[in-house]
Order: structure tokens, then sequence, then C-alpha cells
């Protein structure tokens, strides 16, 4: 019964990611297609729409408005919604959240030095954390907080039940040669993940 339980176990560990990896990746194409494809159909007519068109299409207009963003007028006019949803209530909080997570999980830097190692005081004990302030930034609440040489770091939980934010001195902190989506990935999956480094062996 015991061995039973353990191949069980195994292999949910090996099918359930797969399968919620599959579950997000159709219910993201089903609601793109959802919301582009009656466009599609009403400039082509339901004889030439394609299935999966509106979604190709949506990749390319997502290609498109990362291109034209490295244009100043063009970068404000995509920035434009956003900048309305972090202004109402409601919204705000989600909105804010939504789109710090992707720029965490898409390895955007923070700072010039994006994961941290943070020593702990009395031991020697580290936690990995990522910097997503510092001091210095004007009409910043949290950045004009920090004093000169402080910097705020985010230590993540594993298993994504939440986090820590912590103002630190720099000289706390050692930097890592790790981007913040990996240092989110390690430390989400309490270093159970199979983080791969981009380094090629015997090299």
């Amino acid at each position: 019964m015991k061995t039973a339980i353990q191949y069980l176990l195994k292999g949910l560990a090996i099918l359930l990611p797969l399968v919620v990896t599959i579950a997000l990746a159709h219910w993201l194409l089903v609601t793109i297609e959802t919301w582009l494809s009656p466009i599609w159909k009403a400039l082509l007519g339901d004889k030439y729409y394609l299935p999966g068109l509106a979604f190709v299409s949506f990749l390319v207009l997502a290609a498109a408005v990362g291109f034209s963003s490295q244009w100043t007028a063009l970068n404000k006019l995509w920035q434009l919604p956003g900048n309305i949803m972090e202004r109402m209530p409601l919204l705000r909080s989600i909105y804010g959240t939504i789109n710090d997570v992707f720029d965490l999980m898409s390895g955007k830097s923070f700072s010039d030095e994006s994961v941290v190692l943070v020593h702990l005081p009395g031991g020697d004990i580290r936690l990995i954390g990522i910097v997503t302030k510092k001091s210095g930034i004007k009409g910043d609440r949290l950045s004009e907080t920090l004093d000169d040489d402080h910097i705020a770091v985010f230590l993540p939980m594993s298993y994504n039940v939440g986090g820590y934010m912590i103002m630190v001195p720099r000289s706390a902190v050692t930097p890592l040669d790790m981007s913040a989506a990996d240092a989110m990935q390690l430390t989400i999956s309490g270093g159970l993940g199979k983080n791969r480094s981009n380094n090629k062996s015997g090299e």
C-alpha cells in the first residue's frame, strides 16, 4: 500500500505541472480568441477566418508594441492605460501587483544589483532576496524613506505563500550573478526547482 501511494505521488508530481501548464495555456488561448476573433470575422468573414489567427495576431501586436516602445512618445502612449488603472482605487492594487509580478518573472532589473544574498546578523545564515528599490529616486515614496546607504530587498517565501520587504544597508548584502526570474523560481520552489546555469559544463 505504501509503495502504491509513493507511485501515485510520483506520478502526480510528473503530471500535475504539465496539466496545470497546459490548462493555463489553453485558458490564455481561448480568452484571446474570444476577444479578437469577432474582429477578424467581421473583417474577413467566417468563410476566410482560420482558428488561431486571433492568437497569432495578438503575438504580432505584442511584438509591435514592444518594438515601438523604444520611442518615448509611443512608450508613453502604451503606458497610458496602465497609468489610468493605477489611479483607480479598486484596480490600482490588482494591476500594480500583476504588473510587478510580470516584471519580476520577465527578469526585469529593478536596480543595479537585482539579486543579492542578505546576511543575517549573528550567524552564517543567508537569504536570497531581490533588490526592488534604492535611495535617491525623486517622487518615489519608498525610495525617499531609505537612507543613502540602504536598499529595499524583497525576500520571497517558498511555495509562493508570501514574502517580506526589508530595508537593509548595502554592506549587509552580496550581489549574485542571477536573474530575478531565476531567483524567484529557486526560492518559491524551496530550492527544489531544476534551475540550470547559463554556463555550459566545463566552461
